[in-house]
């Protein structure tokens, strides 16, 4: 069974679909488009009833969630070499940065757009995008300073984890974070994005 993997342009799904392509993964890729929000139409609820992208359709069922996504796409690929599977520890490391991308990271950054989900007042909206800048940019340097071991996240091995971090690192300067605190962020942002397959997979997404 070929995978179907479901992504919109310019959101968290870019991760999962690099993945898709380093691992040379069989799968066709559907595109949503949140302008007319496909997300919430009957089709694709009947697939991922959270309404979010991506999701990833499996000959055991469907999977959503990036971090899970691409831990699935690793282990399915391992002579791909994207994730430590054989190393328990490392492995877990790994799922530790990226579940620190998906619950602190991501959802600093979606008080920008998405401060409805937390509150009704518009008072209280402004005060969660005026507070982006700083939360934003205070996960990264926490990413700066010492989770990016260099030149990839977990040290020489590229991995799931870079191609999630350069997912997240597209949205910086639409945050206002400082970028001038961030040289080694920016620094691998600007590796992974001159990688033959992350141009393929940007191009495909954007075109």
């Amino acid at each position: 069974m070929t995978l179907k993997f479901y992504y919109a342009p310019h959101t968290c799904s870019l991760a999962s679909h690099i993945a898709l392509e380093e691992a040379g993964a069989d799968y066709e890729a559907i595109r949503l488009s949140f302008a007319t929000e496909d997300q919430r139409k009957a089709d694709y609820l009947a697939v991922n009833p959270k309404a979010r992208v991506p999701a990833l359709v499996t000959p055991r069922g469907v999977l959503t969630e990036t971090p899970a996504l691409l831990l699935y796409i690793a282990q399915s690929n391992p002579k791909a070499g994207i994730a430590p599977l054989d190393d328990p520890f490392a492995l877990a490391e790994a799922q530790a940065f990226n579940s620190y991308l998906c619950s602190t990271v991501h959802i600093a950054h979606a008080h920008r757009m998405r401060f409805y989900r937390w509150a009704d007042d518009p008072a209280a909206h402004e005060a969660m995008k005026k507070k982006v800048p700083q939360s934003v940019g205070e996960a990264f340097a926490l990413i700066e300073n010492g989770m990016l071991r260099g030149p990839w996240v977990m040290g020489d091995t590229y991995s799931i984890c870079d191609m999630y971090l350069f997912t997240l690192a597209q949205w910086l300067e639409g945050d206002g974070a400082d970028l001038t605190k961030l040289p080694r962020v920016l620094d691998h942002r600007a590796r992974m994005a001159a990688r033959p397959v992350v141009q393929k997979v940007v191009a495909d997404e954007t075109r």
